[in-house]
């Protein structure tokens, strides 16, 4: 009787806590997990801040994949959108036996084109540093000054600007990159692999242990 009485007072205890701490269960978890809500980030709590945030980190590929599904626009004179030159950039990758990573890295690697026309390059190379290895971070990150050989003389710039990075290692990744997969993927007629086929390969590389690779 007195264990009993003993457990009774600690559930009372435990439920009166929820309510004093104003806790609140995390959607989509098939465990009980429960997250503090405050209104000041200095006022939350050690658990409530993990839970948080990686929930949010979880959640990261589905926000991408929506985010594609948005790039229905295209720059006058290009006869595909963004989303379709992404799909084809990393249906070539794909039919070139580019692993994984290198697949998934060129389907977003224009990503930032509409929220940073002036730096995407560097944008989509953010977006998956915690994921993939140096080797790939490196070109995504430089592809846009690499890009520039087809086409920045038309623009009255220097269209070797890619020459500066003669010497690092992973220069003719870059070149071969942009040459094979982005500079070619503007047709209107290939045949592009859907978002839906890319997905498992997204969810996969984001579910990665973060900066497991750098």
């Amino acid at each position: 009787m007195f264990i009993s009485n003993i457990i009774y007072e600690r559930k009372i205890i435990f439920m009166l806590s929820y309510l004093l701490l104003d806790l609140r269960p995390i959607e989509n978890s098939k465990d009980l997990y429960l997250l503090v809500r405050y209104e000041k980030i200095e006022s939350g709590t050690h658990r409530a801040h993990q839970l948080d945030e990686q929930e949010y980190i979880n959640g990261t590929a589905d926000r991408i994949l929506n985010f594609m599904k948005s790039l229905t626009s295209t720059l006058e004179g290009y006869k595909v959108t963004r989303l379709e030159h992404s799909l084809q950039t990393a249906t070539r990758a794909f039919n070139d036996k580019a692993d994984e990573e290198m697949v998934v890295a060129a389907l977003l690697h224009d990503i930032g084109d509409e929220l940073a026309p002036l730096n995407h390059a560097e944008y989509a190379a953010a977006v998956l540093k915690p994921y993939v290895s140096k080797k790939t971070h490196w070109i995504i990150e430089k592809h846009g000054e690499f890009q520039m050989y087809y086409y920045a003389h038309h623009l009255g710039k220097n269209k070797n600007q890619r020459d500066k990075y003669k010497d690092h290692e992973y220069f003719n990744d870059a070149v071969n990159f942009c040459e094979k997969w982005d500079q070619a993927s503007f047709d209107p007629n290939y045949k592009s692999m859907s978002l839906e086929e890319f997905a498992p390969m997204v969810k996969r590389i984001f579910s990665r242990k973060p900066y497991s690779l750098l």
